[in-house]
Parts: structure tokens; C-alpha cells; sequence
């Protein structure tokens, strides 16, 4: 039989459909679970978005569109962009993408070269994508700590020292997943120090950008000489419960031509009728989106106060974004499992409580400490019935131990 290229075989892959697909499994089964393990809004696409996708069906726009987009949606994500980070943008700026994913691989095909051992710097715990997208195009995966004791943003000092002349680019990601974090004025402003001193990319993964609890967002593109090494992307399916549309967008002067041709190379072009779709979403009522705003906000609350009043359990109150990263290490302790992915399997199968754990996130925290995560995309109900399942899971752990 022919064999698989090294770099599918070493591929990683994001590991909330990997148990998203055990929780189906289960619940196929008849087993009630209760799931947090995936990253999407529990909201239905507004009503007036639903039929503009329609409507362009109905038009007959459905065939290719330019590789970059429709014009009228790059003219509208120009606008929201230039409005929203306080920089200039025009719409050849922009580049619309099946999703705002793909945008990770195309930018380090662009600035980086196989075998010359190029350093991309990627939040840890992060996305999973960002490395494996990293290693998969020949560049070097190279993980930036998040400081715990700080809400969960990147320590400076370290990134600092990890700079080397291979480095290309650091990946941004604020708010975060899967923290929750949020990086500050002055983080911001010393990262993009680094960036100018070193001549360094900027990858500003924006996604929640508007899914923002305490403050107002910001962006490092808005920083002094930093819009033209950074590159924002994000999209509509956080803030519009659009997922499954497939629409994200990235923006930056210097390599918007670069990602036109990526997209060429891949895609041909985001879904026509889609992109409709996702006009009317950044140009129409904006309602939607601040009910679902104040509804993940008091979840958050919900939540993050709940996990505190178990046994065990330490969880910082997220900025941002619809996750929570409690700090399970003390937990793990007392029902006696051995990691944070132990944990998991046993809420799943025990509890019935679906999440997941730090090492989908990337690697092991240098302190050792254990985390697991909650997309609190689920409605309140939901989550007191989940919180009362893992405060009774703890309460049978702690009287085993005493039995034992």
C-alpha cells in the first residue's frame, strides 16, 4: 500500500469534535449528557441574516465569486474594522476566507519557508490549530505560556526571551480560548514593542472581539505602526451564532494579496450565498447581539461562581469570549485522578458532564497545574444541573478516599 506523508501522519487535529463525537456516542446510547465541550453559541442565526442567505439563493447567486470576495462585503468589513480598531482600512485590505480557521495556515505559508527553521509563537494553553497548522507547513511551533496568576495572558518577559533571529511571527488571541483572558493596554503595548524591535509579524485572532464583558476591546493593530505587521482576522460565527455559515475574514495591506491567492489555491472562493448572508449580519440590527452578549455574560456568572464553591475547584472569571479554565489540580487530588484528561473521562462517564481537558489545549502548564474547560454555551439550566453533578461526583470521590 502506498503510505501517508510524515506531516499527515504528525497532523494534529481540535479535539472538541473528538469528543464531541464520544458525547454522541453516549447520548445515542440513551445516556444523559450534559455537553460543554464544544465552542460554539447555543443561539440560532438571527432571522434577518437566515433570509439574506436565502434571498441570494433565490437571486441565483450561487456561482464563484472574486477569490477575495464580494465587493460589497469586503466594503463592510472595512468599514467595521477601520470603526471598531481605530485604523485605517480600505476594502482591498480585506480577504474573506471559508471561516476564519483557514487564515491560519495561509499566513504561515506567507511568511515563513520549509526548512529554514522559521519559529512561529503560539499561545499555551491555545487553540490547537495554531500548532499543528504551524508544523504541518514546515515552521516551528514554539509555545508562549499563559500566566495564570494574571487571568490567563501572555507573560511578556518570557515571550521576550523566546525570540530568537528564526522567529517570524506571534499569534495573538484576546479574548482567548480557552481562558477566557484578555490582554490589557499595556500587554499589548509591550508585545508590539517586541514586534517592532524584532521585525515580527502579528497573527490578532479577533473571533470574540465583540463577546466582551469587563471593558471594551482592543486590538494591537490599533497600536502606533502596528496595523501594517498585523494581521486581524475574524468573522461572523461568535458574534452572529453563524458557525456553520463559513465566513471569516483577515485584513492587512502588505499580505491581502497573499491570502487572495491562498484562498485561490484552496477554497476558489467563500459560499456565495453566504457572504450575503454575512453582509447583512455586520450591516443590519445589531439586537441580537447584545442580548446573546448579556446572556453569556450572566452564565459567566453562573458558572465561574459555581465551580468556585466546589471542593477542589479554582476558576478565574473570564474577560471575554464563553469559556472558563478552572484550575482542577486540588480536584484531581481528591477524587483521586491522575491528570486533568482522567478527570474528564470520569465527569463524562460518571457525572455525565461533557468538557474538556488542558492537554487538547496544548502542552502541560510548567507548574504542573491541572485545567479542564467549559464552553458555558449552554443555557443556565443546563449549567446548575452540571454544577450539582460535578459538587455530587466530588462528594462520592471525597468519601471514597475516606473509605480507602
Amino acid at each position: 500500500m502506498p503510505t501517508l506523508s510524515n506531516r499527515t501522519r504528525a497532523l494534529g487535529t481540535e479535539n472538541a469534535f473528538v469528543v464531541l463525537k464520544e458525547v454522541k456516542t453516549l447520548q445515542a446510547a440513551g445516556k444523559d449528557i450534559l455537553n460543554f465541550c464544544i465552542g460554539q453559541p447555543d443561539f440560532p442565526t438571527p432571522p434577518n441574516v437566515c433570509e439574506a442567505g436565502c434571498r441570494a439563493i433565490r437571486e441565483g447567486k450561487t456561482g464563484y465569486t472574486p477569490s477575495p470576495g464580494i465587493p460589497e462585503l469586503r466594503e463592510a468589513i472595512a468599514r467595521e474594522v477601520a470603526r471598531t480598531r481605530g485604523i485605517a482600512v480600505s476594502a482591498e485590505d480585506v480577504v474573506v476566507g471559508a471561516g476564519a480557521k483557514p487564515f491560519i495556515g495561509y499566513s504561515v505559508l506567507s511568511v515563513t519557508d520549509p526548512g529554514c527553521g522559521h519559529e512561529i509563537l503560539y499561545p499555551n494553553p491555545g487553540f490547537p490549530i495554531y500548532s499543528s497548522q504551524i508544523g504541518a507547513h514546515g515552521a516551528v511551533p514554539v509555545p508562549a505560556f499563559l500566566d495564570e496568576g494574571r487571568g490567563f495572558v501572555l507573560d511578556v518577559d518570557r515571550l521576550a526571551s523566546q525570540i530568537t533571529a528564526k522567529t517570524r511571527m506571534i499569534i495573538l488571541n484576546s479574548p482567548q480560548n480557552p481562558t477566557g483572558g484578555i490582554l490589557g493596554q499595556a500587554d499589548l503595548e509591550a508585545i508590539a514593542g517586541l514586534a517592532r524591535k524584532h521585525d515580527l509579524w502579528v497573527y490578532s485572532d479577533e473571533p470574540y472581539s465583540r463577546i466582551v464583558f469587563d471593558g471594551a476591546f482592543r486590538s494591537i493593530a490599533s497600536l502606533p505602526d502596528m496595523a501594517e505587521r498585523t494581521l486581524v482576522v475574524d468573522g461572523v460565527s461568535k458574534t452572529y451564532a453563524m458557525p456553520g455559515w463559513r465566513i471569516g475574514y483577515a485584513v492587512n495591506r502588505s499580505l491581502s494579496a497573499a491570502m487572495s491567492n491562498w484562498v485561490t489555491n484552496t477554497e476558489s472562493c467563500a459560499s456565495q450565498p453566504a457572504q450575503w448572508a454575512a453582509l447583512e449580519a455586520i450591516t443590519g440590527p445589531q439586537d441580537d447581539v447584545t442580548r446573546m452578549v448579556a446572556s453569556f455574560r450572566a452564565r459567566r456568572d453562573l458558572i465561574a461562581d459555581g465551580l468556585n464553591a466546589i471542593d477542589g475547584v479554582r476558576c478565574h472569571k473570564p474577560g471575554g469570549a464563553f469559556y472558563v479554565w478552572p484550575n482542577v489540580t486540588e480536584l484531581c487530588h481528591i477524587v483521586g485522578a491522575g491528570d486533568s484528561e482522567e478527570l474528564r473521562r470520569r465527569l463524562l462517564h460518571e457525572a455525565g458532564v461533557a468538557v474538556l481537558s488542558d492537554v487538547h489545549f496544548g502542552l502541560p502548564a510548567p507548574d504542573g497545574s491541572q485545567h479542564i474547560r467549559f464552553s458555558y454555551a449552554a443555557s443556565a439550566q443546563d449549567i446548575t444541573r452540571a454544577l450539582d453533578r460535578i459538587s455530587a461526583f466530588v462528594a462520592k470521590g471525597r468519601a471514597g478516599a475516606r473509605r480507602n
